[in-house]
């Protein structure tokens, strides 16, 4: 793996969270190879694609307290991020997304048993665990490439996640509304007591930390220069857009949140027709779910017109290649779902 590497941040300059963001799209696009890197920034909530903001960040406490908020292109759930955690960054070349993210973590997770802390370990879709605490929890999603070439497409895939060297609870705290539902899920009250921290397990420092875990998963550098990061600036800057920060939904009738035990959680926007028999007219899922494709392609716009009957969706689902598109979700799992909300 290589370490890609970033010219020095001029004083006073700090970089935000979407040109890390975009830096990873970068490698994935332009660059042939397995890259790594760290990084860190001033407080940040970052919640994920199918997310609804409002529901999961107290945009006020942020507002006010100068904490940036930003929304990824990756699925899973919504974390806080200041200069006391690390975050993670890998970007590779796959066959499947989902075997490349549990062997990233997997990796992590054996490089904190080898540094001393023997309780890590990998949990559920996405987390690392020290004993029955996370703190580590990761999302992936992945670019297809053509080339031009040979017309081969290529599966680019971006994993990322944070790691908390140390942490600001009662920030995190204010700042990200996880439901009770995900907590409950969880087996905890709050989200104080579901996390942890490197500082409390080790006495390493953040910088021998960081090299340490540079150190046991990179072998050579790649030095980024001005013009790459002139270009990263630019495929960043859709980050910033208000319209991508808070998302559009449809928002006609909301089903109650879901928990399906390996997958995630699902809000279903539905908005049934007024036949005999109704139809959808308008869905969308939002949710901590995680995504291996285009939803509103493969997913949402095939429902359209379909009866909101056991039948026809489990037709319709069938058709659809389901656990591809999110993995581990079942077609009468959705279908229930989907005909909850139609009654709602």
């Amino acid at each position: 793996m290589i370490y890609a590497l970033l010219p020095d941040i001029p004083s006073g300059k700090p970089r935000r969270l979407p040109f890390y963001l975009a830096m990873e799209e970068y490698l994935a696009r332009y660059f042939e190879g397995e890259y790594f890197f760290m990084w860190q920034v001033d407080p940040t909530v970052i919640f994920g694609r199918n997310q609804q903001m409002e529901a999961e960040v107290n945009v006020e406490f942020c507002r006010r307290n100068g904490i940036g908020v930003y929304r990824r292109k990756s699925g899973g759930g919504c974390v806080y991020a200041d200069r006391n955690n690390i975050m993670f960054s890998h970007v590779t070349t796959c066959s499947s997304v989902a075997s490349t993210f549990t062997e990233f973590t997997g990796t992590v997770a054996g490089i904190l048993r080898r540094m001393g802390i023997g309780k890590a370990h990998t949990t559920g879709r996405n987390d690392i665990m020290i004993g029955d605490r996370k703190v580590s929890g990761y999302a992936f999603y992945h670019i297809n490439l053509v080339n031009t070439l040979s017309h081969h497409t290529e599966s680019r895939a971006i994993v990322h996640g944070t790691m908390l060297y140390d942490a600001d609870l009662a920030a995190m705290e204010q700042a990200i509304t996880p439901s009770s539902v995900k907590l409950e899920a969880k087996g905890v009250s709050s989200v104080r007591k579901h996390v942890t921290t490197i500082r409390e397990h080790s006495a390493i420092g953040m910088e021998e930390f960081q090299a340490f875990v540079r150190g046991e998963l990179c072998h050579s550098t790649l030095e980024l220069n001005a013009a790459d990061i002139k270009a990263i600036e630019e495929l960043a800057e859709p980050y910033y857009a208000t319209d991508w920060i808070s998302g559009t939904r449809h928002r006609h009738i909301k089903s109650p949140r879901h928990r399906v035990e390996g997958v995630g959680e699902f809000v279903v926007d539905l908005r049934p027709s007024s036949d005999e028999v109704p139809r959808i007219e308008a869905i969308d899922l939002s949710g901590d779910f995680f995504l291996m494709g285009d939803m509103d392609r493969h997913l949402l716009s095939p429902l359209c017109g379909c009866e909101l009957t056991r039948q026809a969706l489990m037709r319709r689902l069938g058709s659809l290649k389901l656990d591809k598109l999110i993995p581990n979700l079942r077609p009468e799992q959705l279908a229930d779902m989907l005909l909850e909300a139609s009654s709602s």
